[in-house]
């Protein structure tokens, strides 16, 4: 979804919309899961990786501005665990009971008029 709102810095209000949101790229070069006993299952996913192209906006009192931006996130570490009771009366229910994210490097280029 879009997001829209405003943020106060020092003079005045900075409204944005950032839209057009798309994941271009994902990388996941490792991962496992495992079975924990008794509890359920563990995912870990490292050194993972994510790129986001979107439009954007900003409007101040003194200035506006738009154009297009890329994010690159890097060095993504996930843990996950989910629970799966044992229940043989019905559909099988998986749960998450805790989840770990970790990021190492944001770089965001802007491309705008200004």
């Amino acid at each position: 979804p879009d997001l829209t709102g405003h943020e106060k810095f020092g003079l005045g209000n900075v409204k944005y919309n950032i839209s057009g949101i798309h994941v271009t790229a994902v990388e996941l070069p490792s991962g496992s899961i495992s079975l924990l006993p008794g509890s359920g299952i563990k995912l870990v996913i490292g050194n993972a990786s994510l790129t986001i192209d979107m439009n954007w906006n900003i409007r101040t009192w003194m200035f506006k501005d738009s154009g297009r931006s890329t994010v690159h996130i890097s060095k993504v570490f996930v843990t996950a665990i989910f629970s799966v009771p044992r229940d043989n009366t019905g559909p099988t229910l998986i749960s998450l009971t805790s989840c770990r994210t970790t990021s190492g490097d944001i770089d965001i280029k802007l491309n705008g008029k200004s």
